[in-house]
């Protein structure tokens, strides 16, 4: 199938490209950025233009920072194109849900991607916590801003996420893998004075049979990143470390190697599954924990950031 690749930064060059490049399913066939281009596909200044004119592009991977997204979004569904939106799919919740309408007005697939769900090792944490009571869970996500997002400064814009740009990806596992659904019920959100984002934050989640669940994330982290889930159950302690890439049972190192390799490869996959036989994949629930940090959070201001 032709797709189109809509905003050619880091994010696009360093995972999409290449999982459309190695994919049976998927032919690159138009760019779409005001700075980025890819070698030997067309580039495209102009996304009206480009719908215009290649009526034979069927899809649209959306890599844009999430405000700018739902115009181009919506463009592309009222243009009768399938769309794939990078994580997180939109800028509001009100923003998802009426493309999700859109899409089904217009009989088009949308999919709102959360590529921390396919790590290798997140299917057998969510396996290996079914029917077992959960005591305790701590996520610790921490990260160097500077290195993983160098210079952009929409992260801290208002829209942008900060923290909770990477925060998502640790949501996005939390959801897939827990047998009972939580929610946030408290949250302390560290801004530094001149932006309009958060930089660090603690979380606390309500489990539904008291088990204690919380998060830590941090955009300052000067070390090596961390990205990790621990669950104590009455049946043994689970790690989930490297972002859903290395699982450990009580100290045993699952070494089992998934079919298709790479988190982005598995999402264009699962993209061609839903183009080919009509589908919708929309699930918001990470989003859902961000806003409720927004609206809950107890608010700090720290220091200035500076690149």
């Amino acid at each position: 199938m032709e797709v189109a690749l809509v905003g050619i930064g880091k994010i696009a060059l360093d995972q999409h490209v290449p999982a459309i490049n190695d994919s049976p399913d998927w032919d690159l066939s138009a760019t779409v950025s005001r700075h980025g281009t890819v070698d030997g596909v067309p580039a495209y200044d102009d996304f009206a233009r480009m719908l215009a004119e290649r009526s034979d592009i069927r899809v649209v991977s959306l890599c844009l920072p999430p405000v700018p997204r739902f115009g181009y979004a919506e463009a592309a569904i009222r243009a009768g194109r399938h769309v794939m939106l990078e994580k997180p799919p939109g800028a509001t919740l009100s923003e998802c849900h009426a493309l999700e309408a859109m899409a089904r007005a217009h009989r088009v697939s949308l999919y709102a991607t959360w590529h921390s769900r396919q790590a290798d090792k997140v299917p057998a944490a969510k396996a290996w916590l079914v029917g077992k009571t959960l005591r305790k869970l701590t996520v610790n996500w921490r990260e160097n801003v500077r290195q993983w997002h160098p210079g952009q400064d929409w992260i801290f814009e208002a829209g942008g996420l900060g923290v909770f740009d990477p925060g998502i990806n640790a949501l996005s596992i939390l959801t897939e893998i827990l047998p009972d659904p939580v929610h946030l019920s408290a949250a302390v959100l560290k801004f530094p004075e001149n932006r309009d984002t958060p930089i660090a934050a603690e979380c606390q989640f309500f489990h539904p049979e008291g088990a204690e669940v919380s998060m830590v994330l941090d955009f300052l982290e000067p070390g090596e990143p961390t990205w990790t889930i621990r669950a104590e159950t009455d049946q043994g302690v689970m790690v989930l470390e490297n972002g859903g890439g290395k699982l450990t049972i009580d100290g045993h190192v699952d070494d089992s190697v998934p079919c298709l390799s790479g988190e982005y490869p598995r999402l264009y996959a699962q993209m061609a599954r839903l183009v080919e036989k009509g589908g919708i994949d929309m699930d918001l629930s990470p989003m859902r924990h961000v806003a409720d940090a927004f609206t809950l959070g107890r608010r700090i201001t720290g220091a200035r950031f500076e690149w």
